[in-house]
């Protein structure tokens, strides 16, 4: 019996030798480098083996059939092979390298990223409320990057020789109408939104994503916070009005609401304007907004809403007129933003938002009215897929809905009533591809068809990225961009069609510990721009879209805060070449908002012994283009260069108490930003002329912060 199963044993086991496969082959990289350590084993099974220092491996199996070979090594994507068994003999398997997030190359051609999160970060959220000069305004803050124009009387955001109206803003994905509160004529503006609300953004000097449109020059992406770190609470008491803000958490939701009021009144009584205004009634405000979160296991709800009331009444001087001439303006503001996202299984993804807002504005001119009311809304789904590291799909619509009106009424005369409404459709696919650590492209495409235009367009965009090494790389873009005619040429109603901008950007960008160095070349082609033969657009001019015009440069960043302790700074100089022949120009000439030179140095330095970060913005804009009725060139001369240096000083009473003190234009430089000619020639036959100035040479802000939060150790210095 011993004998038989001994026998039996013998026989099972060259049974089983003769039916093991041996697994055969070489593992190499791209460049048919041999890869050491990498490990190849049949899926479901304990078989299988590492490679030599050769590249090579070799085991055996039982296995038979169908089967799944995988080769998997860090830093390398994993590679499958399947077949039957009996064929993984002699193979020949070559790795690609995977893309890593951290180390590997990013699309950055045009795009400035500010968030705690992004690798190409140059502005963080800290840094826009810190800015001396931006007293916590967000497009005041951008205006230190280069590729913008500080444009002293307007305070929108100009980019590289495009209007303020050539960008538009989104918040979570969502487009924000009227981004800017409304001001008077020649008094700079600032944005609506408070700083705190955003935990990142992404500022596109041109070239941006498919996924945007109807800006010829530049988006701006704000995105607010997902969910707040803690519960607090923030008063605010400044020389200008006071704040008070909350956040409650409870689980997985919170609540934030902000509240604010401004009145210059008693700014005003104390450093009254100087620069040909009269306060009637000093610019004053009130705002509101509430945000609501809800994060789900696998989605994310927000909801968004926020008002403004203003109000102003001055008198301003005009050289056409013997007295000043009296401007009132009341406006309202409400806004309304909700964002839905949904993560599925394999790296699908959904959003899905509303937004809509409504403004009006009801504007005296002497003895004239003029009422006007917008209601806008913006309706978006987008779908994500993420097919690999190295392929990314994105697609969606959304759909633009304005309705425009507008009343103007003369004493003792008929109301004259003009507007628009316009349903603008919008398509668009893009693919981010990553080639390896070294290359990626971005490829794109938008369609939009307007209502009020009747017309249909395709923009293509195109962007491209190449690392050479570690710290530096090449990034290269191309796209179409079109827009509707601005509001206040497309409310008469006219036969007018897309304005068009064409971008090509080149970009160099260099990254190492605490340091950026960034520099990009851009042209712009401007075609179907609309003119008008008359001074301002009005119902009898005649419009066309014969307008053209070009806008070519050279964008410099450098910004350091390893080299000095407690100091961080950055420098931005813009060069601008360009030229336009549109609105009423009579021939081609560079516009009034665009200097040919732009500098800022900002400087945040923080002081241990004295509890202080003090703070420096210098900010330089060569002379601005402006059109003499005197000599026969067109927009031939120009205005002084432009000078402003600003200061700021936070001090901390203790951790949660903050003083803070700034001034604007701290040496008083004085600023001309155009220059403003009588209608009609004097008995000389000259035209007579004024300076247009700024209300006031220097702007000067105290405040006091206090936070009450969980911790007991968060402040307002990020507000500041």
């Amino acid at each position: 019996m011993k004998k038989l199963t001994f026998s039996f044993l013998v026989l099972f086991n060259v049974s089983f030798l003769f039916s093991q496969t041996t697994v055969t082959g070489i593992v190499t990289d791209a460049k048919k480098t041999p890869i050491v350590g990498a490990n190849v084993y049949l899926e479901g099974t304990y078989d299988g083996a590492s490679t030599t220092e050769n590249g090579e491996f070799s085991f055996e199996t039982a296995t038979t059939g169908t089967q799944t070979l995988v080769i998997s090594m860090l830093s390398y994507d994993t590679h499958y092979e399947m077949g039957d068994v009996s064929y993984f003999k002699d193979l020949q398997i070559s790795l690609l390298e995977s893309v890593n997030a951290l180390t590997g190359v990013t699309l950055t051609a045009g795009t400035f990223e500010a968030g705690d999160n992004s690798k190409v970060s140059v502005l963080k959220p800290l840094d826009i409320v810190t800015t001396a000069g931006a007293l916590a305004d967000i497009s005041s803050a951008l205006q230190t990057l280069p590729g913008t124009t500080t444009v002293n009387e307007d305070g929108r955001l100009f980019v590289r020789g495009g209007e303020a109206g050539e960008t538009q803003v989104f918040i979570d994905g969502l487009r924000v109408f009227q981004f800017f509160n409304a001001t008077a004529n020649n008094i700079p503006t600032r944005g609506r939104f408070s700083p705190f609300l955003f935990k990142g953004t992404t500022f596109s000097t041109g070239g941006y994503s498919a996924e945007y449109g109807q800006a010829l020059s530049s988006v701006l992406l704000l995105n607010t916070i997902d969910v707040p770190d803690q519960e607090k609470t923030e008063i605010s008491v400044m020389s200008v009005g006071g704040g008070l803000g909350h956040t409650e958490i409870w689980g997985n939701q919170s609540l934030s609401i902000n509240t604010s009021y401004i009145n210059l009144s008693p700014y005003e009584a104390l450093i009254p304007s100087t620069q040909g205004i009269r306060w009637n009634s000093p610019f004053e405000s009130i705002s509101g907004e509430a945000v609501f979160r809800s994060k789900g296991d696998k989605s994310l709800l927000k909801l968004y809403t926020g008002f403004n009331f203003s109000n102003l009444d001055i008198d301003q001087e005009d050289i056409n007129f013997d007295d000043f001439v009296r401007f009132r303006l009341k406006n309202n503001n409400l806004y309304f933003n909700s964002s839905y996202k949904y993560f599925f299984e394999n790296n699908w993804s959904m959003s899905t938002g509303v937004s809509f807002s409504w403004d009006n504005n009801a504007i005296g001119i002497l003895e004239n009215n003029i009422d006007n009311d917008e209601t806008a809304s913006h309706i978006k789904v987008k779908v994500k897929k993420g097919f690999s590291s190295r392929f990314n799909l994105n697609f969606g619509s959304e759909l633009f809905l304005i309705d425009y009106n507008e009343t103007f009424s003369q004493p003792n005369e008929v109301n004259f009533n003009i507007g628009y409404t316009d349903r603008l459709w919008s398509g668009f696919m893009e693919t981010d591809i990553f080639l390896n650590n070294k290359f990626a492209m971005k490829l794109g495409i938008r369609a939009e068809h307007s209502s009020l235009i009747d017309d249909f367009t395709v923009s293509p965009r195109l962007s491209l990225a190449y690392k050479p090494g570690e710290k530096g790389q090449f990034s290269l873009a191309y796209g179409d961009f079109y827009q509707n005619p601005l509001t206040e040429v497309i409310k008469f109603e006219q036969p007018l069609g897309f304005e068009k901008a064409s971008h090509y950007l080149l970009n160099y960008q260099h990254l190492s510990k605490g340091k950026t160095f960034r520099a990009e070349v851009y042209y712009k082609d401007y075609n179907n721009l609309v003119k008008y033969d008359t001074e301002l657009p009005q119902f009898n001019s005649i419009f066309d879209n014969s307008g053209s015009g070009y806008a070519a440069g050279l964008d410099v960043f450098w910004r350091d805060n390893k080299s000095i302790e407690n100091l961080e700074y950055w420098v931005s100089y813009s060069y601008l070449n360009t030229e336009r022949d549109y609105r009423n120009f009579r021939e081609r000439a560079t516009p009034n908002f665009a200097p040919e030179h732009n500098l800022s140095i900002v400087t945040k330095y923080w002081v241990d012994d004295l509890r202080s970060q003090l703070g420096f913005t210098y900010t330089y804009g060569s002379g601005r283009p402006y059109d003499n009725p005197n000599t026969d060139g067109f927009l031939a001369e120009k205005t002084r260069s432009f000078n402003s240096l600003n200061f700021n000083w936070a001090y901390l009473i203790d951790q949660q108490k903050i003083l803070y003190f700034s001034v604007n234009n701290v040496l008083g430089f004085n600023n001309i930003n155009n220059y403003q000619y009588a209608n009609t020639p004097n008995a000389n036959g000259i035209f007579d002329r004024q300076a247009i100035r700024p209300a006031a040479d220097s702007f000067f802000f105290v405040g006091f912060f206090w936070t009450i939060s969980t911790d007991k150790k968060s402040n307002q210095l990020e507000n500041l």
